[in-house]
């Protein structure tokens, strides 16, 4: 290939991987990819100096700030690093500091594998946190950044201003915790990491960061009006003593103790609770560090070694399918056992079968193995060549392995998920959901009771909680006599619930609380839904082709039809009885925003319902009135960017026939 074309390649897929990794937070190439195509860039680029141009990958620092995020300049550049990946390298940097300096003393540190981001303290307050975006301009996170719970808001020490350096992570005990999680929802894993503490913390709402559970570590003093330093190591012992969790540093004066540290970190980092790509070596000197200077990338004082992937080969003796809570079906690949990161690896998650079919993974394959986040063990490739005859490719299963009711995968979703309405994978999930406040409002009848409940062997689907006497509740776990005759009269109660609460408590998927209204007032009985065809139910306002087959999908079930026999026999309600008293909101919709103070969300909505109306979460084209009560926020702003008639608290109470009243304020966000 001519050397033009390799550059030009090179290019292309360096930048639109520097995209995908700094901007979307998707990489598609590894780190160590990255750095290898970069180098072979770099080293072309030095061959042939008159091919060098502005937009070429190696003449630039990092990404771009997002447009959704303002824009902030950095009043100290957050530089890059220059990357190695051999001691020899180290030993080649070490060489040249020593020519411009006769005394050298380095600090030696882990390389966090996060998202960097500066810190500005005014009179000891936290005011200001941004991305490091290309470097010398980033993306204001401050709000999401406050949600850290590790990060100090307010120092003892009140300097005029005061900014840091660090990098924001998500620990691997959190990374692994999110993508259970995840998997157990059938949503797609976060990559690594990186991936993930990135995306939370360019999360638009900050109460979604918040649950990620960030943290943040600190390895560099950018500026400190009014205080003076001579080292590295000084200064973060003073940003120790102000609160900040600091990355760990070992000083040495000699390039074997710093080769030496290098290689501990690699031994050790499966044990740090972050990831990490690397260990930098750094001059501790601040004075040493202006002799030396940068160049127009990277300062002159400081190199990150780079590790390679701990990557090793294993077998796939087999693939086991496992049922989570939720119904999804998520692949297990059984491997010959491996030592990754200080532990024998003897399975890894296949996702899905999309992930499987992508990478071509069949029972008797030899595949690559790593741990994501040095914790998590993944199959990376398969290597094709060491493919035994005669080796099928792998399909998930028709019919759940635990029930054996048939699998449904939703259009434009990953997970494959069982549709069996008993199916014991998915029991104490499907028990809470009846039992709760939305769908049948069982008191006393909680996650824990219903636990034990199902391991005693009491129940076996929601038509036994009927069957339940005193006795059998009293004997369980911190159940009296009391408590359990309470949770016998609070099932009891429940069997004249209406129809939309029996609706929503059956787990149908598409059917909430507001979907299963809509079916019961229309139908009038569960026997007149039941016989509904698709065209029928698609026909109602508010359901889509996607919920009427959903719909009519669970009520062909065996298992569904069995359990609803259960419960008529039980003399649960299957008749609708809340319907609207009358119709005087017939065809309105309202979007309710802000506080009230005479009634609560629901209360609310049940008003607008009783009047034929209905209720909706979002503003747009549609919406017939937006109800504003106080500390309205960006509803009430779309609502008059669209021009949709606003109602005070007053005017809606008088619509719906109500006056108002004093009482606790209730929140209708």
């Amino acid at each position: 290939m001519d050397y033009r074309e390799e550059i030009r390649e090179l290019r292309e897929r360096l930048n639109q991987n520097a995209y995908l990794y700094y901007v979307l937070d998707s990489p598609e190439l590894s780190d160590y990819e990255y750095d290898m195509l970069n180098r072979r860039l770099v080293q072309l680029e030095t061959e042939h100096p008159e091919e060098i141009t502005p937009d070429s990958p190696t003449q630039r620092v990092g990404g771009y700030a997002l447009s959704t995020f303002a824009a902030v300049t950095h009043p100290v550049p957050l530089e890059s690093l220059q990357d190695s990946f051999s001691e020899s390298e180290v030993a080649d940097f070490d060489a040249k500091v020593r020519e411009k300096l006769s005394h050298v003393e380095y600090s030696v540190e882990p390389k966090v594998d996060g998202l960097s981001i500066a810190l500005e303290y005014r009179d000891g307050k936290f005011v200001q946190g941004a991305t490091r975006g290309d470097g010398k301009v980033g993306e204001d996170v401050t709000e999401n950044l406050r949600t850290i719970r590790s990060l100090p808001k307010e120092l003892p020490d009140k300097l005029p201003r005061l900014i840091v350096r660090g990098e924001v992570y998500m620990s691997k005990e959190v990374f692994a915790r999110l993508n259970a999680e995840r998997e157990e929802n059938g949503e797609a894993h976060f990559a690594n990491p990186r991936n993930a503490a990135a995306g939370s913390l360019r999360q638009q709402d900050p109460k979604v960061a918040a649950k990620r559970h960030l943290d943040v570590a600190i390895f560099n003093l950018q500026l400190a009006e009014g205080k003076s330093f001579s080292t590295h190591s000084e200064t973060l012992d003073y940003l120790r003593s102000q609160g900040f969790p600091v990355i760990p540093n070992l000083v040495v004066t000699e390039l074997e103790d710093a080769l030496e540290e290098i290689r501990r970190i690699g031994r050790d980092r499966a044990e740090l609770p972050f990831d990490m790509d690397g260990a930098v070596v750094k001059l501790n000197s601040l004075s040493d560090r202006e002799i030396l200077g940068s160049t127009s990338k990277v300062p002159r004082w400081a190199i990150a070694f780079k590790y390679p992937p701990e990557e090793k080969e294993s077998v796939v003796e087999d693939i086991v399918v496992q049922v989570g809570r939720t119904g999804v079906l998520t692949p297990k690949a059984v491997l010959s056992p491996v030592r990754l990161a200080g532990t024998t690896v003897t399975n890894a998650t296949l996702h899905n079968q999309d992930f499987i079919a992508e990478k071509d993974i069949r029972v008797g394959d030899t595949v690559l193995v790593r741990k994501a986040g040095e914790i998590i063990p993944e199959v990376v490739r398969v290597l094709p060549e060491k493919r035994p005859e005669g080796a099928m490719p792998y399909h998930l299963p028709t019919s759940c392995p635990v029930c054996g009711a048939p699998v449904y995968r939703e259009p434009g979703e990953s997970a494959t998920r069982c549709t069996g309405a008993e199916c014991p994978a998915q029991l104490l999930r499907n028990l809470c959901h009846f039992t709760s406040r939305e769908a049948m409002d069982i008191d006393g009848v909680g996650p824990a009771v219903l636990e034990q409940m199902v391991n005693a062997g009491l129940v076996h689907n929601a038509a036994d909680l009927y069957s339940l006497t005193v006795q059998d509740i009293a004997q369980l776990d911190r159940m009296g006599d009391k408590s359990a005759r309470n949770a016998v009269h609070a099932i009891e109660e429940s069997r004249s619930r209406d129809l939309s609460k029996l609706l929503c408590a059956l787990g149908i998927r598409q059917i909430g609380a507001k979907a299963a209204q809509v079916l019961a007032r229309h139908f009038g009985s569960f026997d007149a839904l039941a016989a509904a065809t698709e065209e029928e139910l698609t026909a109602i306002d508010d359901v889509g082709g996607i919920t009427a087959k959903c719909l009519r999908q669970w009520l062909e079930s065996p298992q569904s039809q069995d359990l609803i026999s259960r419960l008529k026999a039980a003399g649960v309600n299957m008749e609708c009885h809340d319907m609207p008293t009358a119709d005087t909101l017939t065809g309105k919709t309202f979007v309710l925003t802000g506080t009230l103070s005479s009634l609560g969300r629901k209360e609310a909505e049940e008003a607008i319902a009783r009047l034929g109306g209905k209720a909706s979460g979002s503003v747009s084209k549609k919406t017939s009135y937006v109800v504003a009560g106080e500390e309205a926020g960006s509803k009430l702003r779309k609502a008059q960017e669209l021009g949709i008639p606003v109602l005070s608290e007053a005017e809606f109470l008088a619509m719906i026939g109500q006056e108002s009243s004093e009482g606790q304020q209730k929140s209708l966000l």
